[in-house]
């Protein structure tokens, strides 16, 4: 009887097991603690740069939000990191409480501003100072008298008067008298008549006075044509450079007229915050 001999089997490789997981667990959820923790941070310090107090204000109010629900993840044990939210929902509040104090500083400071603006706009506001010799010494008699002695700028002054503003600074325009162009000059048309006007600036304030600024302009005659400056070697140069205190600095200027008119109205602007005068002058 003969025997057969199997060959020997080769072991079979063993199935991995995965683990089984246990019931009931899941990995903790701690987003929300994180980026509460780090809005309140960013919102903390933006708090704390001026003019940044939305940024402030908007990632603090993100931040409280999100680490309260961070909180409510880790009572309900769906979160390790409740210490991480309540730090980062605490940095939201102080966020908040930083932007609110931004908007009321900034807020204070832009109305500081505005009201210094308009103060600076009302205390260049021009009254005429009276002509010498003419209501000049009832300006003396009184308080009551001097205000009764100042003219009315609403009004042209006359050849002569001064416009004195509330910084001490003083205006005056001199007689019109007729004026001869240079060969070269520019802005004179032939058949028109030129008339020379001395625009003097005087400053008796206590800081020092840019003329740079100063505008001279002019009209003419009845209907109010424009009267076109003169340029040449001796006018036309215009005020330019500091005026200091105590100091003052005289101009002459020419304008170019119709032959027939009777006046030139002389218009001064000393900057942008002064109010401008004007000076009705006879030809």
């Amino acid at each position: 009887m003969s025997q057969f001999t199997q060959p020997p089997q080769s072991p079979q490789p063993q199935q991995p097991y995965a683990p089984v997981p246990t019931p009931g667990t899941h990995p903790a959820r701690n987003g929300l603690g994180i980026a509460a923790l780090v809005l309140g941070i960013i919102g903390a310090v933006s708090g704390l740069i001026p003019l940044l107090f939305w940024l402030a204000g908007l990632l603090g109010l993100i931040a409280l939000i999100l680490g309260l629900s961070g909180r409510g993840r880790a009572k309900r044990g769906e979160a390790t990191n409740k210490g991480v939210a309540t730090f980062g929902a605490a940095l939201g509040a102080v966020s908040l409480v930083l932007a609110v104090v931004g908007v009321v500083i900034t807020f204070k400071a832009v109305d500081d501003a505005v009201k210094d603006l308009d103060k600076a706009v009302s205390d260049t506001t021009a009254s005429a100072k009276p002509k010498p010799g003419g209501d000049a010494d009832a300006g003396k008699k009184g308080d009551s008298k001097k205000e009764e002695g100042k003219k009315d700028t609403s009004e042209a002054l006359e050849t002569g008067d001064s416009a004195v503003y509330d910084d001490d600074l003083t205006v005056t325009v001199g007689d019109a008298t007729s004026y001869a162009p240079g060969a070269y000059a520019v802005g004179h048309t032939k058949g028109k008549k030129a008339y020379r006007v001395a625009v003097v600036i005087e400053n008796a304030g206590k800081e020092k006075f840019d003329s740079a600024l100063v505008n001279v302009a002019a009209r003419a005659g009845q209907d109010g044509v424009e009267a076109e400056q003169i340029f040449d070697d001796k006018v036309g140069a215009g005020f330019d450079g500091t005026i200091l205190p105590g100091k003052k600095v005289t101009v002459q200027f020419a304008f170019d007229t119709p032959a027939d008119a009777k006046n030139l109205t002389v218009e001064v602007n000393p900057g942008f915050t002064y109010d401008a005068t004007q000076w009705d002058l006879k030809l």
